[in-house]
Order: C-alpha cells, then structure tokens, then sequence
C-alpha cells in the first residue's frame, strides 16, 4: 500500500473519532464510533486466553470488530432501535464504495471479513457480533442512568441475548451485565462493578 493511499483510507476512518453514539460514557459525554469499536476489539483481546475461545481464530475477531462500523463514517450512527434497512442498505452501499477503492490486498480482506461478519456462520463472527451487542450494554450501565430513554429499560436486557446463545462464556457474562442493570435500575443511578 502506498504511503498516500494509507493517509486516504485512515482519513475517512478518522471521521469514526468525531461520529458520536447514542450512549455516553461515564465522564457524561457522548461516546464515539471508534471508541465503541476499540472497545469491543479489546473485549475480543481479553478473551482470546479463555479456554472456550481456544480454537477461534481471535486476531480475525479483532479485525471485525476494528472495521464493523466503518460504514458510520459516511452515515453516522444510527440507533439500533431507530435504524430499518434502508438505513443498513446506504451504510453498506457507501462502505462497499469506499472498499472498492482500496488497494487489491486490503480489499479482499475487508471484503471478506464483510461477507463473513453478514453470513454469521462462522464462531468468529458469531463472537465478533456478540461483543458488538454486549458492549452496548455493558457502556450503557457505565453512563448515568438520566440519559437512558424509557425503551433502554427493557432494552438493557434483551439486547444482545440471542447473539450469545452460542456461548457459555458470553451468556455467563450477559447475565452478569443484567444483574449490574437491575442494581442499576434498582438504585436510580450508576453502580459500577
């Protein structure tokens, strides 16, 4: 890859600095796209010793969770309980575009860890997925309990449930993210564990 083509692609990536979330975090200001998705590459990084993961290919997972939402750089972020698939279908026309442009190496591999994280087949996307669920969840418990909207309620429980399914691990640690939602809730404002 030439030093200008890196400079080109890292400068829409940048935008994922500025594109804000739905959430804050736990200082009271909004979180951006790119902290969401460090966050989850981290999360994969921390799991990648635990014995369940052991035959995941968990620098793949890594990679996924690093460019699942680079499409936001183009769109913004789009509330999971707000967005339809007219907005998925931009996001991933504008992405695809963009892709299509990178050099033939970078492309083939985004490309195909794009079809693999949309087929949800294999135990790296299923893992990649989850943690991008999970996350959510886990920053809205970390944010004061005043900016949740009356659907994240209910949301804080059933976001992320079916995408952990597949795994001991990850269902072990979504019910330890409802009981710190329920204290949570409980108590009118932010318990951190």
């Amino acid at each position: 890859m030439k030093p200008q083509e890196l400079l080109d692609i890292l400068a829409v990536a940048e935008k994922l600095k500025c594109n804000t979330r739905h959430c804050y975090t736990s200082s009271g200001r909004k979180e951006s796209v790119a902290e969401h998705s460090w966050r989850i590459a981290l999360m994969a990084m921390l799991l990648s010793g635990e014995e369940e993961f052991k035959n995941a290919d968990m620098n793949k997972v890594i990679r996924m969770c690093l460019i699942h939402d680079l499409g936001e750089a183009f769109t913004g972020d789009v509330p999971a309980f707000d967005k339809d698939s007219e907005d998925e279908k931009k996001e991933e026309k504008l992405y695809d575009k963009w892709v299509e442009n990178f050099p033939t190496a970078q492309k083939q591999e985004f490309e195909s860890l794009l079809d693999e994280m949309a087929e949800q087949k294999t135990v790296e996307a299923k893992i990649y997925k989850a943690l991008d669920k999970l996350e959510a969840v886990i920053q809205h418990n970390e944010s004061d309990i005043s900016t949740w909207i009356p659907l994240e309620y209910d949301l804080q429980f059933t976001y992320g449930e079916e995408q952990v399914q597949f795994s001991p691990y990850l269902k072990e640690l979504k019910a330890a993210v409802d009981e710190w939602t329920k204290e949570k809730i409980k108590n009118g404002k932010t318990v951190l564990f």
